[in-house]
C-alpha cells in the first residue's frame, strides 16, 4: 500500500474512467486509487474492474460499489473514512469526468509538504481558468463564489466549490466528517469551512478546468438551492457553537 490515495466518485463515467486512470498511472506517482461507484447503469464499475486487471493494477485500485445513487457528499465521506482507517497519510479527491487534469497531482502532493490542504482553484486571484463553459454557467459560478466569499469571510478562498483537493490526514481527522450533512457542491464548501475554522493552513493552486468531455452535467436545481442555503446554516451553527463554548469572565468583585 502507498501512503497516498486518490478518491474518485463515479456515476455513469464509463466513457471517461479508462482515460482518467491510464493518465494517473502514467504519472511519476506512488499513489493508490479508490473508485466509489453508485451502481452506474452504464457499467462503470465493471469497466474499472476489468481495467485494473488488464493493467495489472489490482493491488493499487480499490473499487467500492454502492447500491444506488447516494450523492457526491456521501461518496467522499465514505472514501475519507476508509482512507483514514487504512492509514493513508495523504488523501486526494477529484472528479472522474476529465475536468480535473491529473497532471496537477504531483504539484498538489508536493504542496502538502508546506501546508495542510490544497485546493485546485479555477478563480485564483479572480483570474478565470475554465474551458468550454457557457456565459450563463460562468455568471452563475462567479456570483456563487462572491456570495460564498461574503458568507464565509473568515476563509480566504477564491474557489470554494472546487472538487479537486488534497489533504494531509490530520485535516480529515479533525473536522468531524461524520457530522457533515451537505451533499452536492456544498459538500466542498462545508469541508473547506470546517478546515479553515480549525486553523489548518491552505494553499490554492491555479488550475485550468475543462468542462465535461463525455456524458452530461449532473447539476440540478436542488443542488443550486442547497448551495444558497447551506452556507448560511454552516455559519449560524459555527456562531452558536462559538458562543456556547466561549468562556465568560467571572466578576469576583
Amino acid at each position: 500500500m502507498n501512503d497516498t490515495v486518490i478518491i474518485i466518485p463515479t456515476y455513469n463515467e464509463a466513457a471517461n474512467i479508462v482515460t482518467l486512470l491510464d493518465r494517473i498511472w502514467k504519472l511519476p506517482l506512488e499513489a493508490d486509487v479508490m473508485v466509489i461507484d453508485d451502481n452506474s447503469p452504464d457499467g462503470t464499475a465493471e469497466t474499472v474492474r476489468r481495467l485494473a486487471g488488464d493493467r495489472g493494477r489490482t493491488d493499487e485500485l480499490t473499487l467500492v460499489e454502492r447500491p444506488g445513487k447516494l450523492g457526491l457528499g456521501t461518496a467522499y465521506i465514505l472514501g475519507f473514512k476508509q482512507a483514514l482507517q487504512r492509514g493513508y497519510a495523504r488523501i486526494v479527491q477529484m472528479d472522474a469526468d476529465l475536468s480535473h487534469d491529473p497532471d496537477y497531482l504531483p504539484l498538489f502532493l508536493e504542496a502538502l509538504h508546506t501546508c495542510d490542504f490544497v485546493i485546485g482553484s479555477r478563480y485564483w486571484k479572480w483570474r478565470l481558468s475554465v474551458v468550454n463553459w457557457s456565459l450563463h454557467r460562468l455568471l452563475i459560478s462567479l456570483l456563487g463564489q462572491l456570495y460564498l466569499k461574503m458568507v464565509m469571510n473568515d476563509c480566504r478562498i477564491y474557489d470554494f466549490t472546487s472538487g479537486y483537493k488534497a489533504f494531509n490526514r490530520k485535516v480529515l481527522e479533525a473536522i468531524d466528517i461524520e457530522d457533515i450533512r451537505s451533499t452536492g457542491y456544498c459538500f466542498q464548501v462545508d469541508v473547506n469551512f470546517r478546515a479553515c475554522m480549525k486553523g489548518f493552513s491552505l494553499r490554492e493552486l491555479p488550475i485550468v478546468f475543462h468542462d465535461r468531455t463525455a456524458e452530461v452535467s449532473k447539476m440540478s436545481g436542488n443542488i443550486i438551492l442547497e448551495a444558497l442555503i447551506q452556507p448560511l446554516i454552516l455559519r449560524l451553527r459555527w456562531f452558536l457553537n462559538h458562543c456556547r463554548t466561549k468562556k465568560v469572565p467571572i466578576n469576583r468583585s
